[in-house]
């Protein structure tokens, strides 16, 4: 006759007892965390979706479930099923095989390309994060805003009209101010503009024009334009592109043409023996670098000249205001200049 100790039914009991309460404890338990990670992956998927139909509407593109697939990273049945929730909670519809947003789903979008514009806003003027990481940190950030949120990092940020590629960051009202402006690619020889806009995707385009350390609201000078570049100078320097990369550039044409700033320059490429007047910083310059250039008397009017050079070249020290203040070539790229 075999017999059961008592002790050891007690210890399987408060066992299972312990790992049903961990399993389904109240908000923190394991089924809740994956109820809920499930429905906040759904609801990435959604936005996800809003956004990028948004984005191609705005662009009279048409999107079928094929392109969904083919441009979202999701699990197929995910994003079937996402669809599927959508058509139902009214927020798209389709036509001709694509799928278009109604005005409910539009709504939505615009709240979140707001959360994403305005997060973009913040790691640029209160963060040190490089700009190459603002999109994806913007991408995950703006699943994570609420309306109320928003509104109140817009409040923070005093309200931006333009995040800091210059696109346009919806009100919070949905009112979104029209994009101006044409194609660098486009441009004729000899024709100046000033830059407003710098497309952030795709990231291999991107990163060429960071690399290219091409400036937000720099004034350029079409001295080049075929099927195989566009050349242009800016601010001193001479930059060569293919059009494909060109065309991520969005330029606002001068209506005077005889325009011209050719005599400004950026403080990075001042030689030694020279001397030149500081007239103000790019706005590539934000956030706390731009206040610390400033405090260190990088300011307007103020006078400057190399005072020692790196045999590397990086960095390099400058004379501002009786002192000597190394910076590297990145900032001093930044400050802008006209020779005396």
């Amino acid at each position: 006759m075999s017999t059961v100790n008592p002790i050891v039914s007690l210890l399987v009991f408060f066992s299972l007892a312990i790992l049903l309460y961990y399993i389904f404890r109240p908000t923190k338990g394991i089924y809740y965390l994956l109820k809920k990670n499930y429905k906040f992956k759904t609801k990435t998927i959604i936005e996800d979706i809003l956004k990028l139909l948004y984005h191609n509407q705005v662009s009279n593109k048409k999107l079928t479930t094929n392109d969904l697939t083919d441009k979202l990273n999701y699990n197929n049945r995910l994003l079937i099923e996402s669809i599927s929730k959508m058509i139902e909670s009214e927020l798209i519809y389709m036509e001709d095989d694509s799928y278009r947003l109604t005005e409910l789903g539009n709504e939505y979008a615009l709240q979140i390309v707001r959360a994403h514009r305005l997060w973009e806003k913040f790691l640029s003027e209160k963060t040190g994060f490089d700009k190459k990481e603002w999109h994806q940190r913007a991408e995950r950030k703006e699943h994570e805003l609420s309306v109320d949120e928003t509104n109140q990092l817009s409040e923070l940020l005093g309200n931006p009209k333009y995040d800091p590629h210059g696109d346009p960051i919806p009100t919070k009202t949905g009112k979104i101010a029209p994009k101006k402006g044409v194609q660098l690619s486009e441009l004729s020889v000899g024709e100046v503009g000033r830059i407003i806009h710098i497309e952030d995707e795709p990231e291999i385009i991107y990163k060429q024009i960071l690399a290219e350390k091409i400036h937000l609201d720099s004034q350029i000078r079409v001295v080049e334009n075929n099927r195989m570049r566009v050349v242009f100078h800016s601010e001193g320097e001479k930059f060569v592109l293919a059009p494909v990369v060109a065309g991520n550039i969005t330029v606002l044409v001068f209506e005077d043409q005889s325009v011209s700033e050719e005599n400004i320059m950026r403080l990075s490429s001042l030689q030694e023996n020279e001397v030149a007047k500081i007239i103000g910083l790019s706005k590539e310059c934000r956030g706390e670098n731009r206040r610390r250039l400033l405090d260190l008397g990088f300011v307007r009017g103020a006078i400057v000249e190399v005072d020692l050079r790196n045999p590397l070249k990086d960095p390099t020290a400058f004379l501002i205001k009786g002192t000597s203040i190394a910076l590297r070539e990145n900032q001093a790229s930044k400050i802008l200049i006209k020779k005396e």
